[in-house]
């Protein structure tokens, strides 16, 4: 997952519904500089609001997580190779807290 791909891909996707930073952020409950930092890739959302960024912008989880579209055909594959990744990241941490 890449933050500056996501950024530009959140920002597309924003002025498509012709909505400014200000009125997203609100839809979203957080501020206009949390949008701004998303959009230049200097941040990146909590993953509990990633429902609402899609539900708002009318876009898959996924698709926000590829920071593109992605093809109906190809969404269940990528879905379920982010699934997979984020499984082994989270036992890396794992591994690595062990005592």
């Amino acid at each position: 997952m890449n933050t500056y791909e996501f950024g530009k891909f959140l920002c597309q996707l924003r002025k498509e519904k012709g909505l400014t930073q200000l009125q997203l952020a609100e839809k979203l409950n957080v501020t206009d500089k949390a949008i701004s930092r998303w959009e230049t890739g200097k941040n990146y959302p909590d993953i509990e609001i990633f429902e609402s960024i899609s539900n708002i912008l009318d876009v898959s989880v996924s698709e926000l997580l590829e920071g593109k579209r992605i093809e109906k055909e190809k969404l269940l594959t990528v879905s379920e190779e982010q699934i997979v990744n984020q499984i082994k990241k989270n036992k890396t941490r794992q591994d690595n807290f062990k005592f």
